[in-house]
């Protein structure tokens, strides 16, 4: 089974995180910048399924050059191979240009299986499955908890999640090629070894650039974009509590207070 794994260089949610005062895109060269945590999760799962199943896994990621130190983060953990889009372009692209170039990229490597967190910690919006699936024509398992393959005689296989809800969850099914998002419920990552953190070196990393792609650079990065952040400011600091001194009336006080923000 060929398995291709998205992975994405976010800035670490655990340090500060700033907005560029030029464009008000994230700051990455200032940050702290680590693998997405939930894209790991989608790398053990794909080995998993490799050692099950057999076959190879790739990691895709779309980025920068500085990305690259997550990709050899991700192939020490034990993929086979990694292909990285970068390309001065696409910076600033949003959600939208960012499907169109992974699906190019996905399609010069022609997975069964795409595998990938179910969101991201830098954007959030657990739209890019759903995106892809569009723009490839298969199906999308979002918000996986549990993944069962079950390969047939023809080189296909049926996927079968647990699709984790608020209420329970639900039993989603489709066959190969697809699309499945998964969550941090699915597994344990396993940590790289010494012998992976150095057979990464060795492993083969494909460039692509937009040309190599087929796609404009006036359709991606800032000027490509359908949505756009006009302007940001930091947090206000914490302001100080309402205090209140008991003159005999405290309780009153307290009252009147729980009373003027609603809560009783």
């Amino acid at each position: 089974m060929n398995i291709v794994v998205l992975v994405k260089q976010v800035p670490d949610s655990g340090a500060e995180r700033n907005l560029r005062s030029d464009d008000n895109t994230v700051d990455r060269e200032s940050a702290t910048n680590v693998i997405n945590e939930m894209d790991e999760y989608a790398i053990e799962e794909a080995l998993r399924i490799q050692e099950a199943h057999g076959g190879e896994v790739t990691v895709l990621t779309m980025g920068p050059e500085r990305a690259g130190e997550s990709i050899r983060k991700a192939l020490s953990m034990g993929p086979d191979k990694a292909v990285h889009v970068v390309d001065d372009a696409l910076h600033g692209s949003d959600a939208l240009a960012t499907s169109k170039v992974l699906a190019a990229a996905l399609g010069t490597v022609n997975p069964d299986l795409i595998l990938c967190g179910a969101e991201s910690t830098d954007g959030r919006v657990q739209v890019m499955p759903h995106m892809l699936a569009e723009r490839m024509g298969i199906a999308a398992l979002t918000g996986a908890r549990k993944l069962t393959v079950d390969t047939n005689g023809a080189g296909g296989a049926t996927l079968t999640i647990e699709r984790q809800t608020e209420e329970g969850y639900e039993v989603v099914t489709a066959s190969t090629p697809a699309v499945v998002s998964v969550w941090d419920t699915i597994n344990e990552p396993r940590y790289p070894s010494f012998k992976g953190i150095m057979a990464a070196k060795k492993k083969p990393v494909t460039t692509l650039s937009l040309a190599d792609l087929g796609i404009p650079a006036a359709e991606v990065g800032l000027a490509g974009a359908y949505s756009a952040v006009v302007e940001h400011a930091k947090r206000p600091p914490r302001q100080g509590g309402t205090k209140v001194v008991d003159e005999g009336d405290g309780g009153v006080k307290l009252v009147e207070f729980l009373a003027s923000e609603k809560f009783v």
